[in-house]
């Protein structure tokens, strides 16, 4: 990642005007208590957190027990975002915002583990940026897509107001989240799992309303990715609910 992300503004460049300034933003914010109490939840990384924190708005609760295929993927990507950024943090090796001006977080007790770790890009704003996209990615509702993408938004702006993290980091970081969901939203095993995950949202919400209906077979030559509603490979005689080029298809 330390190779596609560009290299963070040097301090007191005039690049770095808009970092400090967002800084100040962050300080203001923390003013508004509901706010800064959002900015302190979203400050513990970990999925529970993206569990509870984007839960409501994703429309289903996620859990291992309930819901076993969204839990799986949603702790696969997870599991990803945490080595993704790691390179980037140490060959940057930026200096965090309140170790520049000397000054207090918002989350007092995570200062001394984090102060000599590298700033850029932001770890939780990948973190939240990510999962946003793949909660997105299976409640495809735009209602829902918009909720998800608002609160992944959120999540980053938080590192700012809790003054862990220059705005340039959380930037580059959703940028990193984006390269990172791009790169495995391709693999086979994901597409797999990615259409598991829609049906057992379909079916657990009664929300069809990512399926396409067509009067015809679909047809499955080509370079189209075609999957049963399982997951598995379709074949060119399957018929009911398919995933086709990331959708629902019903073939008759």
């Amino acid at each position: 990642m330390a190779n596609i992300l560009p290299a963070p503004p040097e301090f007191e460049s005039a690049r770095f005007v808009a970092d400090q300034s967002q800084y100040l933003w962050g300080k203001l914010m923390r003013l508004d208590e509901a706010r800064c109490d959002q900015a302190k939840r979203d400050a513990v990384y970990s999925m529970e957190t993206i569990i509870q924190e984007f839960g409501g708005i994703f429309g289903l609760e996620i859990t291992k027990e309930d819901t076993p295929e969204i839990y799986s993927i949603l702790q696969d990507v997870c599991a990803s975002c945490d080595s993704i950024y790691s390179d980037a943090k140490a060959h940057f090796n930026r200096m965090r915002p309140y170790a520049y001006y000397n000054e207090g977080t918002i989350v007092p007790e995570k200062e001394e583990k984090h102060r000599n770790e590298g700033s850029y890009p932001s770890g939780h704003t990948v973190l939240g940026w990510t999962s946003a996209l793949l909660l997105a990615d299976i409640n495809t509702s735009p209602k829902a897509m918009e909720g998800l993408l608002t609160r992944g938004y959120e999540f980053g702006q938080s590192r700012v107001i809790a003054g862990y993290h220059w705005q340039s980091d959380v930037d580059a970081g959703r940028m990193a989240g984006t390269v990172l969901y791009q790169m495995i939203r391709n693999h086979e095993r994901f597409i797999g799992q990615l259409a598991r995950a829609r049906a057992e949202f379909a079916e657990k919400t009664g929300n069809m309303s990512n399926i396409i209906n067509t009067p015809s077979a679909v047809q499955h030559g080509g370079s189209a990715k075609v999957y049963r509603i399982d997951g598995t490979p379709a074949t060119n005689d399957s018929k009911g609910i398919v995933i086709t080029n990331g959708q629902k298809v019903v073939v008759q």
